[in-house]
């Protein structure tokens, strides 16, 4: 994922609203218990144009969920969260998960609290119907701090406590730099699995990002089995340059170098991932609609 995306109360009342969402939800996701999704950062520059529009597109063509990449000052892609909401359910989608970064300057240390515009972004995300609140990213400096990474994934638990209390579930979204840094002989997304409470923070696994970097989608659900309850379904071709600057971009699942689909029957069956979205950065020549149309005809082909 390039930098353009990474630039991207009362606890009663609130609990009651976040089960009740929480519910429909569930009971809309139905009795397989996978859900197939799009993130929408696949189609960035149509959402960019034409939210409502595309949206309308991948509805037509057989989505039924989505993850968007694209929330800021209280709106989704320009959108206020009611409004968004109602667009969704007239279009028969559900936005089950978002990726908006979660940073040190959203903890009030003198309160001991979370800041009101990190409570703002998880009502928010409890509004247009999330059941996922991802942070897609992690501050360069923390790669270089160990006492720091470890500040911060305390706050990661923090921040999925308090997400219960929204109906939420936080998660955290690799990228290559988990796999390319160390402490202490260990690698960071190492330290990220073993330091997270797996009851309070979810993990979103990214098959795609971390190829360059030397991460193997099959051995990490092997060595951490039951960890990663959603994933990033790509697949990837060699690059000049790549989405990671690792000489790899993403494409059409089924065309690249992957054992995607042998990852995602893993996963599947074993894993105890459940939550499937498909993302796809890099197009070769083909617009990103005529894409998304695509991987979601190869996840039907593999059984969803």
């Amino acid at each position: 994922m390039n930098d353009s995306r990474r630039t991207f109360l009362k606890t009663s009342a609130l609990t009651i609203a976040a089960t009740a969402i929480g519910s429909r939800y569930l009971f809309a996701v139905g009795k397989k218990n996978d859900t197939l999704g799009l993130q929408l950062y696949s189609v960035r520059d149509d959402m960019a144009k034409d939210p409502i529009g595309t949206l309308k597109q991948l509805s037509a063509m057989g989505y039924k969920y989505v993850e968007h990449a694209g929330y800021s000052d209280r709106k989704f892609y320009g959108i206020p969260a009611k409004e968004f909401k109602t667009h969704l359910d007239d279009l028969g989608l559900i936005m089950c998960s978002g990726h908006v970064q979660l940073t040190m300057n959203d903890w009030d240390a003198a309160k001991g609290d979370f800041t009101d515009k990190w409570k703002y972004t998880m009502e928010d995300a409890r509004t247009a119907g999330q059941r996922f609140l991802i942070n897609p990213w992690m501050d360069e400096s923390l790669r270089k701090d160990y006492e720091g990474l470890l500040h911060f994934l305390d706050l990661f638990n923090k921040c999925g406590a308090i997400c219960k209390k929204y109906g939420l579930r936080y998660g955290y979204h690799n990228h290559d730099f988990e796999f390319k840094t160390s402490f202490h002989g260990k690698k960071i997304f190492d330290i990220i699995v073993e330091k997270i409470d797996p009851s309070l923070v979810a993990l979103q696994l990214d098959i795609g990002n971390m190829y360059g970097a030397g991460g193997r989608g099959l051995e990490i659900l092997k060595k951490y089995p039951g960890r990663f309850e959603l994933m990033h379904v790509k697949d990837e071709i060699k690059s000049d340059k790549g989405e990671m600057n690792d000489g790899y971009e993403s494409t059409v699942l089924g065309q690249g170098i992957l054992p995607v689909k042998q990852i995602i029957d893993y996963a599947r069956q074993n894993g105890g991932t459940s939550y499937f979205i498909v993302e796809q950065e890099s197009y070769q020549g083909k617009t990103p609609i005529e894409c998304a149309k695509d991987d979601l005809k190869v996840m039907k082909k593999w059984g969803f």
